[in-house]
């Protein structure tokens, strides 16, 4: 991978074509939409995180990756889309691997998670037991290259200091704390995710009240939560991963969001829940007569929304959909818009020179609709 293949000069016209295959996407589907605001990447050093192969050859370590239907991965010799910590720290930590048989001996992986703040936390993965001579051999290498060493195996996670790093990020006129764990969920590119967190942030901040309450789906670490509770009396918000749920509560702590109650549940079984199909012991002490919900934020898997969560979210005034995946959206949106009206639609490059493309999408309940949620 050099840079010639991620060629500054074109990055705009892989953009384009990305863009006019999300509107071919939307329209195969039977979606109008009217106007698109495109929000553009770096097309260089945006990446946070990254996974290398680690691939022994003629006696030596490299990194490599693989292309996509190709088993035998190709040796690299830089990564241009990574960040500025990860080209850093991608040359020492080779170096490392190929001065010591301790620390290289069957390494198959290489993960580096770093921040915009300077954090980085690097993850080594190996095909036998980590022991207490490769303990003592990593934990030099960390004092050496001053960032956080975790190693893997089997059954095996030794974390040598932290298993985290705290990424901070600007966002109108506040700047936000997130824990991000190495094992769970982070949006790769900062630059993006603070635009999207700004993009939704600005969505709802004119069309609510504080008397309103947010229902959000999917809420991983609080990543947007934290930013648009302001714009709420309470936020209901779940997520089905453990490791999620325990950085979400401590984001919310962290930016001083006291708004915010998490239950871990799945979008499914919330459903079942506010339909009073079954009672959940997980919300025993919660009353969700309580809420008054009127808008619903959605940031679902490739996946998209299952039809008994696409029919849940229609019954709001508001929904803000966040997407990573064209084709689902476009499904979605196509059951969707029988009942509300897209106000607006934007696309943010997280992958530049991927097929990849995330988009926003804000829609408002059309004036013959009733919200049997809001009294």
């Amino acid at each position: 991978m050099t840079v010639d293949q991620h060629d500054p000069q074109q990055y705009r016209m892989q953009l384009d074509n990305k863009l006019t295959r999300f509107k071919q996407t939307m329209a195969a589907a039977g979606v109008s939409i009217n106007a698109i605001a495109v929000h553009e990447s770096r097309p260089l050093g945006f990446r946070m995180r990254a996974e290398f192969r680690i691939w022994h050859e003629d006696g030596r370590a490299h990194y490599a990756m693989n292309r996509q239907g190709e088993k035998r991965p190709y040796i690299i010799q830089d990564f241009p889309i990574g960040g500025p910590l990860i080209s850093q720290f991608m040359p020492p930590l080779l170096e490392a691997l190929n001065s010591s048989s301790i620390l290289s001996r069957k390494c198959f992986s290489a993960e580096f998670l770093t921040t915009t703040s300077g954090e980085v936390l690097i993850t080594l993965i190996y095909h036998r037991p980590l022991d207490d001579e490769w303990e003592a051999e990593a934990r030099s290498l960390q004092t050496e290259l001053a960032a956080g060493i975790i190693g893997r195996s089997r059954k095996q996670k030794l974390v040598l200091g932290f298993d985290y790093v705290t990424e901070r990020l600007q966002v109108g006129d506040r700047e936000y704390s997130y824990q991000q764990v190495e094992s769970g969920f982070t949006q790769p590119n900062a630059g993006i995710n603070k635009k999207m967190l700004a993009w939704a942030s600005e969505s709802l901040a004119s069309s609510t009240s504080n008397t309103d309450d947010l229902l959000e789906l999917y809420c991983g670490n609080g990543n947007f939560t934290a930013v648009l509770a302001q714009h709420f009396n309470q936020v209901m918000a779940t997520e089905i991963s453990k490791v999620s749920v325990n950085s979400a509560l401590r984001n919310f702590a962290a930016n001083h969001v006291d708004n915010v109650t998490v239950v871990r549940m799945s979008s499914e079984e919330f459903t079942q829940a506010l339909n009073k199909e079954r009672p959940f012991r997980r919300l025993a002490n919660i009353d969700l007569d309580s809420y008054n919900f009127s808008t619903v934020f959605v940031d679902p898997p490739r996946g998209g929304l299952d039809t008994e969560t696409e029919k849940l979210v229609s019954r709001f005034d508001r929904i803000l959909y966040i997407s990573c995946n064209p084709e689902t959206l476009a499904a979605n949106l196509s059951q969707i818009t029988q009942t509300h009206t897209i106000e607006s639609v934007a696309v943010f490059d997280q992958f530049p020179w991927t097929d990849h493309l995330e988009s926003g999408v804000l829609l408002t309940l059309k004036p013959e609709g009733a919200n049997p949620l809001i009294s």
